[in-house]
């Protein structure tokens, strides 16, 4: 058998090989479970090898650094997005990722001003409009 279609989402530019696993502050009333995504009622968040992410966004470049704090960053908007977490996890999710990116060796004042850009222009990003849709070729 032979497949006459890809289905397939733009705009990822990684691809975790291993499994991830951090310790949020976000405790769902039932664990959650993606595909590629655990978060668990004790705050527990494990992901996936195959999930891909785009790194950080916006007017700048991904470092090393950078690439813990974005991956846990796009996936809580991820959560957020498809409504299993509620909206108001957004700012943690921020300054989350702002901890983490200091942590791994980042400047503070690099890591301020995107703490600073996502708390200013990442609702949108949060939006369900923002998840990236299924597209077929050809």
């Amino acid at each position: 058998m032979t497949d006459r279609c890809v289905y397939f989402c733009r705009g990822y530019k990684y691809q975790l090989r291993k499994p991830f696993h951090i310790k949020t502050t976000i405790r769902p009333k039932e664990t959650i479970l993606t595909n590629y995504i655990s978060l668990d009622t004790e705050g527990m968040l494990t992901v996936y090898p195959g999930y891909s992410w785009d790194g950080a966004s916006g007017p700048t470049w991904d470092t090393l650094n950078s690439m813990r704090g974005s991956l846990t960053h796009d996936i809580l908007y991820q959560l957020i997005r498809l409504g299993l977490i509620d909206r108001n996890h957004k700012e943690y999710a921020d300054h989350l990722f702002y901890e983490i990116c200091v942590e791994d060796g980042m400047f503070r004042w690099r890591a301020a001003y995107w703490l600073w850009a996502v708390l200013k222009f990442g609702m949108g990003s949060t939006r369900p409009s923002a998840e990236p849709k299924v597209e077929v070729a050809p």
